[in-house]
């Protein structure tokens, strides 16, 4: 009990510490010790608890109760009065109705409701808790060195890196808090604590774009927040009890789909879903570091991880379907709309979206299948993602600008930073990684479960998916301008979360076998309470370690084996004779010309402006005609 309790404190002690230091080494050394020391308490955590689970109840749980009313009150006055401030009424309303009506049914109706287990720490938890603790300490290291740089590029705003780094790890905590958290009101709790700290990332710099987003970001979680409030009044009241584990072990009868609805609907505002998403795309304004949190262990994992939780409750029930077609439309339209971006940021947001709908997908068909596929394509895209999300930071410093065009003098810039966002993308979407290795599976699950139309969906997204990768990873290896940049090098706190992040991206490949057999398969068993199989043959498996291992013995036949050797470098080819600099190239009337090699974007197809409206228009009506299958169900 006191590791796990010791695993959400920690951070948030670290906070406080932050954002009390003045000192740049001082405050930096903090950060440093503050991500070592989650990361190990992470490891310590899943070490003690990870054979056989824990159930957890507190002594001190009505004062801890009373620490959490106080500072959700506290929360609520905050936001409601800049709200009233910027003139954001709407954020103040919501924000009143939720906190009002938790804080009354707190005080009232949860006084008679026993709460056994406040936390559980299961199989899936130890996952989530490894991609938290280990994933968004790298990220915590990596914003030392980025923020030295970032401020001295943009001088323009104020300096204020000890309340960006306390609020990281006050993210950190309050996520731990979500994943462990069994008691439905503990874990409204933390929700809403990561809708305050997304908020006040996103809004760092406060110039009236960040401050636009940021407020967008909160309006639209706070909706989220009303619908999480609402389902678990509804569940309190009607079957008197509040713990997530004993909901799920429910059978979907037509009543239960209610606040299963509020419930998925949180999540899918959380996970940035179509017609929410919007939120999710305006945070790219924020510093890299917090737009990596945000994408890959934090905030938008939380909402999957509800629907993988509520999973039992999913499946072919109304809720269920329209969650799935939700997150088929986000997938689909998302990875269409990430062809026509050049901004590197913008094709890892849009990305980021894909693969969340793909994880709805699979965690809303409610099968152990998609299941098992939903549970990997968290890991495999929180490794992939961090690692692309730092990795472009980085490259933004070193060239000036975070445009995929500009890319190809990547190589002579950097190698290791070249390499390194290489193996990110091809763990997003090259066989044998780990993406791909899910999407077979997902493939196979939508399959086996009937759901054609899904299966079209998966096909056709996926296809842009590849288009955008392949043309992202052909710029940096074009090799084109070579002459107008010379080698850098970046900070060692940007250094080593970079390449330890590139490493867990090739180890998670090589090691999901193991995952799945001592974590998903368990899990997996004890949620349907029949034995899980691998839906993956053993064959296959040790055919895609073969290609994994190719790929890596692969860049030893470019390395020369002997002093001397011999082997001819001739000049790049052009479209005319080259003029020798690899650059240009004689063409018609013996004109020199410049070599220009770009993509193609395609806007006027896939463009966010001719998509966008029309995406939001079909998953909003897919949430409407939900809603009235779900009112015929019950009638």
């Amino acid at each position: 009990m006191g590791a796990i309790t010791g695993l959400i404190l920690f951070p948030l002690a670290a906070a406080l510490g932050i954002l009390l230091v003045k000192n740049d080494e001082v405050r930096n050394m903090i950060v440093r010790v503050g991500a070592a020391g989650t990361a190990v308490l992470t490891l310590v955590v899943v070490g003690l608890y990870f054979k056989s689970g824990i159930a957890l109840s507190f002594r001190l749980e009505k004062a801890i109760e009373a620490v959490m009313a106080i500072a959700e009150t506290a929360i609520a006055v905050y936001v409601i009065s800049i709200g009233i401030k910027y003139k954001k009424y709407v954020i103040s309303v919501l924000s009143f109705v939720q906190a009002a009506a938790m804080l009354c049914f707190e005080f009232t109706v949860k006084h008679n409701i026993e709460v056994k287990h406040a936390m559980i720490f299961d199989k899936l938890t130890a996952i989530m808790v490894l991609v938290i603790g280990l994933v968004g300490s790298l990220i915590c290291i990596y914003a030392v060195g980025y923020m030295k740089t970032y401020h001295i590029h943009h001088k323009e705003y104020k300096e204020r890196k000890n309340f960006f780094f306390a609020v990281l790890f006050l993210f950190l905590s309050a996520m731990f808090g979500i994943v462990l958290s069994n008691d439905l009101t503990w874990m409204y709790f933390c929700w809403e604590l990561t809708t305050l700290c997304s908020f006040l990332l996103i809004g760092y710099t406060r110039t009236k774009e960040a401050r636009n987003n940021s407020f967008r970001a909160l309006l639209i979680n706070l909706g989220g927040g009303v619908a999480f409030a609402a389902g678990i009044i509804f569940i309190g009241i009607y079957y008197k009890t509040l713990e997530l584990s004993v909901v799920t072990s429910m059978k979907p009868e037509a009543a239960m789909m209610i606040p299963v609805f509020f419930l998925s609907l949180a999540a899918l505002t959380k996970s940035a879903q179509l017609p929410f998403s919007s939120w999710l795309l305006g945070a790219m304004v924020a510093p890299t570091p917090s737009s990596a949190l945000l994408h890959s262990a934090t905030m938008v994992k939380a909402g999957v991880y509800l629907i993988i939780r509520l999973a039992p409750l999913l499946g072919a029930t109304p809720v269920g379907k329209t969650v799935t077609f939700v997150g088929g439309i986000t997938f689909l339209a998302c990875s269409l709309m990430a062809i026509s971006q050049s901004d590197a940021k913008k094709i890892l947001a849009y990305s980021t979206l894909a693969n969340l709908g793909l994880i709805v997908i699979c965690a809303s068909i409610g099968t152990q299948e998609s299941l098992w596929a939903a549970i990997l394509l968290i890991i495999f895209h929180a490794v992939s993602k961090s690692l692309l999300f730092i990795s472009v930071g980085s490259i933004e410093h070193q060239i000036g600008n975070r445009d995929v065009e500009n890319m190809d003098v990547l190589l002579e810039i950097s190698k290791k930073l070249a390499l390194y966002m290489m193996i990110g993308i091809a763990g997003m979407f090259l066989a044998p990684f780990g993406m791909l290795i899910s999407k077979w599976v997902a493939m196979k699950a939508f399959i086996d479960s009937n759901n054609v139309i899904i299966v079209i969906i998966l096909a056709y997204g996926s296809a842009a998916t590849l288009f955008y990768w392949t043309k992202w990873m052909g710029k940096l290896v074009s090799r084109a301008n070579m002459n107008q940049q010379s080698e850098s090098k970046f900070h060692l706190d940007e250094e080593i979360p970079i390449t330890i992040l590139a490493g867990m991206v090739v180890v998670s490949c090589f090691t999901f076998p193991l995952v799945s057999k001592y974590a998903l398969i368990p899990y997996l068993t004890e949620v349907f309470g029949r034995t899980a199989l691998i839906p993956i043959g053993t064959n296959d498996i040790k055919l895609m370690l073969c290609m994994l291992s190719m790929l890596i013995l692969l860049p030893i036949s470019f390395i020369p084996i002997y002093k001397n050797d011999k082997r001819r470098k001739v000049p790049v080819y052009m479209a005319g004779e080259n003029t020798g600099d690899n650059e240009t190239f004689y063409g018609a009337m013996n004109e020199k010309r410049k070599m220009e090699l770009s993509n193609w974007y395609m806007e006027d197809y896939f463009g966010p402006k001719r998509l966008t409206l029309w995406s939001d228009v079909i998953a909003a009506a897919i949430l409407v005609s939900g809603v009235i299958m779900m009112i015929g169900g019950m009638a």
